[in-house]
């Protein structure tokens, strides 16, 4: 038995190119059947997301909710880092 970490040091020092591993695709998960139609506002928000930089490349983020009956966004969260706790101090008090 030869220790990989060796046989890539050693592949790398004499300058050869090593084949690279591929990751195997996670399984779907099981369909569990049509998502019910909400039949008025509130029944059923949609959180996400989004993503931009500023324009000296600092990045940040905002957390968006998205009412999936009457297509609102209640709730617009923007911050440099959106920690769990920045997004469940954000949203406990409006859903």
């Amino acid at each position: 038995m030869v220790n990989i970490k060796r046989v890539r040091r050693l592949y790398r020092l004499e300058g050869l190119q090593l084949r690279m591993r591929i990751r195997r695709r996670k399984h779907m998960c099981l369909h569990r059947g049509p998502t019910p139609v909400p039949a008025g506002p509130n029944e059923r928000w949609s959180m996400d997301f989004v993503h931009d930089q500023l324009f000296d490349g600092q990045p940040f983020r905002m957390l968006t909710v998205v009412d999936q009956w009457s297509r609102e966004s209640p709730l617009i969260e923007a911050d440099f880092s959106l920690t769990g706790q920045k997004v469940a101090d954000a949203t406990s008090p409006r859903i």
